[in-house]
């Protein structure tokens, strides 16, 4: 609120503006899904290509304060593995060793949080490949009646919280979201390293 003004929709108008792909990570049917994530493939790809032009060392190295590439490669592999393998498939610990949360999440029994690994490119790439295609795998299969259900309730410890249940459709969302906004973070550090190299 800005002088009791909702101004979010307001924002959200002008990021859509300045990025009109942007709209179609907001989707409401399974074939709608399926098409963005197609996009989100395509536009990973890009950015993927332009970070191996890089030296890899450079994949390492933090842009003003942010997460480095190959950081942030291992935490979209966590955010898919937690809202698509935990949530929606049902497995309490579906994380790979280097898999990684965000910065605030504290340490919990069965979750990994090595914040210190430094992984070549290709193997983090590998792990967020496995979580792509579970990612791909629930959306070409998915249904009106899939989307519209909830979660059973979260067991063991993770993240999301054990209990926990969402819509189905939420967290498709939560993984969309969390794909445009690091890939556009990303794209945006990459110009900054292109420059050093």
């Amino acid at each position: 609120m800005v002088n009791g003004v909702d101004v979010v929709p307001l924002v959200e108008a002008e990021l859509d503006r300045r990025h009109p792909d942007r709209r179609t990570f907001r989707p409401t049917t399974p074939e709608g899904f399926r098409e963005t994530w197609d996009l989100d493939e395509r536009l990973g790809e890009s950015t993927v290509a332009r970070a191996r032009r890089l030296h890899e060392e450079l994949l390492h190295e933090s842009v003003d304060g942010a997460w480095p590439f190959i950081r942030t490669v291992r935490h979209l592999a966590f955010a898919t593995e937690s809202w698509v393998g935990r949530c929606i498939l049902g497995d309490p610990s579906p994380w790979h060793p280097l898999s990684l949360p965000w910065d605030r999440m504290r340490p919990r029994p069965g979750v990994p949080h090595d914040r210190d690994a430094r992984p070549p490119l290709e193997e983090a790439l590998a792990l967020r490949r496995e979580a792509t295609a579970m990612m791909r795998r629930v959306a070409d299969g998915l249904t009106d009646e899939q989307l519209d259900s909830r979660t059973e309730p979260l067991v063991g410890p993770g993240r999301p919280d054990e209990g926990e249940t969402f819509p189905l459709r939420e967290c498709l969302l939560a993984v969309l979201n969390g794909e445009w906004w690091h890939r556009m973070y990303a794209e945006r550090d990459l110009a900054v390293l292109e420059d050093q190299d």
